[in-house]
């Protein structure tokens, strides 16, 4: 049995879940509207305001499904009432952040500045010249985005230079050694 999948997902107050024929939950609370396609086979039932996930058998397919349908279902609840965010942090000489519109602009070394779009449901605020926080009620939108700005300079082994997530650890590596 699932540890995760078997553990029923409470809905909070101001929150509304359906689900349909088609096992799509829709999740709609202060914080917007999310849904999410749920594999057809699995059972979702919403009783006495919790969200209850079960599998018609143990076979293989199903029991990697379970646990993964309530964590997604459970991801939904949260990104409608908490939200999620992600922060980065830039290191590096010369190396800054800034926020014109809902444009991000960084300074990376590159000859030029790269600019970046907040996709849709995405803000991203600058509180100093080396930090990002991305927030949004959708988890995999979030996660991606951050990545998609971390893809852009990721931290080098050496110096440490690069963007990096709050409380990463960088492994370093010790330099060239003067060979006389």
């Amino acid at each position: 049995m699932s540890r995760i999948g078997i553990k029923p997902v409470a809905i909070p107050a101001g929150v509304e879940v359906t689900v349909d024929a088609k096992n799509v939950v829709t999740v709609k609370g202060p914080n917007g509207e999310l849904s999410q396609q749920v594999n057809k086979d699995l059972t979702v039932e919403i009783a006495e305001g919790k969200v209850v996930v079960s599998r018609p058998s143990d076979a293989r397919l199903y029991k990697a499904q379970h646990g993964l349908a309530r964590t997604l279902i459970s991801n939904l609840i949260e990104g409608v009432t908490n939200g999620f965010s992600k922060k980065l942090e830039i290191v590096g000489v010369g190396y800054k952040a800034d926020k014109k519109g809902d444009d991000l602009v960084m300074n990376l070394g590159y000859s030029h500045q790269v600019i970046m779009k907040d996709p849709e449901g995405i803000t991203t605020e600058v509180p100093t010249a080396t930090q990002i926080i991305i927030k949004g009620n959708d988890k995999a939108v979030v996660g991606n985005y951050a990545a998609n700005i971390r893809k852009w300079r990721k931290p080098e082994p050496y110096k440490g230079k690069g963007i990096r997530y709050e409380g990463e650890i960088v492994r370093r590596k010790e330099g060239k050694t003067g060979a006389k």
